[in-house]
């Protein structure tokens, strides 16, 4: 356990971090810290899920950042994390760091309101054999309801070169920005798909925020993302 603490602070931030290395778990929310330091909040952090299952560690915090792709967790964990978040924790996270993080776990998945499915790549003939054919350009498309919420009021639809999530999800998320995939020539799919792309969700006493763009530092070091991300995370906390 790592912690950061000042004499500052009001709040306390768990930054749990880890799984693929592609997703820069480490460089990605080492970008975030200070920001939550100068926002008031201890953080402490972890590299595993392992902390979910300390329930009176947990009950200290306000605010759980996440990114952590493709790991698994234990079935005593994620009741930990379930009953956090129900009872006031808040849970924050980009791309496969919080939308592809437990697989294993249904119980997870229920929490978060999304799963990422697959972000389908570049046209055939675009491809160049390496993880850039994954970059696609897309449109985040702000929903009405973004218009007049905290995190993305004043931020209009803007387009990204990155992986385009697409993500199995419920109605009921709180959907702020979608992103539509085409139906291509050569695609399975005939018709084109919507997922959401950043959206909120309420647990309990306990509030959700969830960006999919956010695959590597140079996309949360967008402008648009990066603010879009740290008024989630600011919206997420106790």
């Amino acid at each position: 356990m790592t912690d950061t603490s000042t004499t500052t602070a009001t709040r306390r931030a768990l930054v749990v971090r880890g799984g693929w290395d592609g997703h820069q778990p480490v460089e990605a929310t080492e970008l975030f810290i200070p920001f939550l330091i100068d926002n008031g909040f201890d953080v402490t952090i972890e590299d595993s899920p392992a902390i979910y299952a300390d329930a009176s560690f947990l009950a200290t915090v306000d605010l759980i950042v996440q990114s952590n792709t493709m790991s698994t967790i234990e079935t005593e964990e994620v009741a930990g994390l379930r009953t956090a978040v129900e009872k006031g924790t808040g849970f924050a996270g980009w791309h496969g760091g919080i939308a592809d993080s437990y697989r294993n776990s249904s119980d997870y998945l229920q929490l978060v309101g999304g799963q990422f499915a697959a972000h389908p790549a570049k046209r055939p003939s675009e491809r160049s054999a390496d993880t850039a054919d994954n970059d696609v350009r897309h449109t985040i498309r702000m929903t009405p309801a973004a218009a007049d919420h905290p995190i993305t009021r004043g931020i209009g639809d803007f387009e990204l070169v990155t992986e385009q999530y697409w993500v199995l999800h419920d109605d009921y998320n709180d959907v702020l920005a979608t992103t539509t995939q085409a139906a291509r020539e050569g695609d399975p799919w005939t018709r084109p798909v919507t997922s959401p792309a950043i959206w909120t969700r309420r647990w309990g006493t306990g509030r959700i925020f969830v960006s999919t763009p956010g695959h590597r530092v140079e996309i949360l070091e967008d402008a648009r993302v990066r603010t879009i991300i740290e008024r989630g995370l600011l919206w997420a906390s106790r």
